[in-house]
């Protein structure tokens, strides 16, 4: 059994913000188009949101994901807008996990400024595992990747460069190099008094995955991402863990 949260959840001391940047239409070519009230019944394409989480403990306000940037009807970037409404200064980010490095994941690590580019979160940390980067950098042609953001993003001073297949990067994080959606697509768990956060990524992006046993073939490699889901779901109704889920259209979180 679980139980699905859409709102803000606090889990003792440790506290999830969904920062949903809206619900999208996705075409070919991974261009976004945001769903509104005139189009989406025409609007064409895979359709998902795209909601990085803010991660609240004792020792850390943590990022998970960085989203495609969305701007609102002023212009005003949709997650720097959340955060202000929950009194978060971008200074106060601790860290930055990213999963893999496809374009709607990276955005809001840079912020464009008149003359170039600068780090959105300043004082974070910047976690990116190596061998995505090597693979991205492999497949220049491919549009999922925007290389401009991309190629700003890592010459960012403040990045943590992973090259391990799983440990802790504090006593609360621990991630995993688990592939699947792509080659070195990484997984994270958070933990504190005994309660755990799985932000398995675009492995487990929707609840529907869950329902749905299937093979997609927009992974790298599908099966495993199918099989990788099974053994989650299993060991999430076992300790009891909250699902964040990235690309869901109507939920941010599930309570297992």
């Amino acid at each position: 059994m679980f139980f699905s949260i859409g709102n803000n959840e606090e889990l003792c001391n440790m506290k999830i913000i969904p920062l949903k940047e809206g619900n999208f239409s996705t075409s070919k070519t991974k261009d976004f188009t945001l769903l509104t009230h005139e189009n989406i019944e025409t609007a064409k394409g895979i359709r998902m949101s795209v909601t990085p989480f803010l991660i609240i403990t004792e020792k850390d306000t943590i990022l998970l994901d960085a989203g495609i940037g969305w701007k609102n009807e002023n212009g005003e970037n949709v997650i720097s807008e959340i955060l202000k409404a929950e009194n978060i200064h971008p200074d106060q980010v601790t860290k930055v996990l990213l999963s893999h490095l496809h374009k709607d994941h990276i955005e809001t690590t840079i912020t464009r400024t008149g003359s170039g580019f600068e780090a959105t979160f300043p004082n974070a940390e910047i976690h990116i595992q190596k061998r995505e980067l090597d693979f991205a950098l492999e497949n220049k042609g491919n549009h999922s990747f925007d290389f401009d953001t991309l190629e700003k993003l890592i010459e960012l001073d403040n990045i943590v460069w992973m090259d391990e297949d799983k440990g802790f990067i504090t006593d609360q994080i621990s991630f995993e190099v688990v592939g699947g959606h792509t080659p070195f697509m990484q997984v994270f768990w958070i933990r504190e008094n005994n309660e755990t956060v799985f932000y398995g990524a675009d492995d487990l992006p929707q609840e529907s995955y869950l329902k749905y046993h299937l093979a997609y073939k927009s992974d790298f490699d599908g099966r495993k991402a199918m099989e990788l889901r099974l053994k989650w779901q299993k060991e999430a109704l076992e300790k009891h863990w909250k699902i964040l889920l990235y690309h869901d259209l109507e939920k941010a979180v599930l309570e297992f």
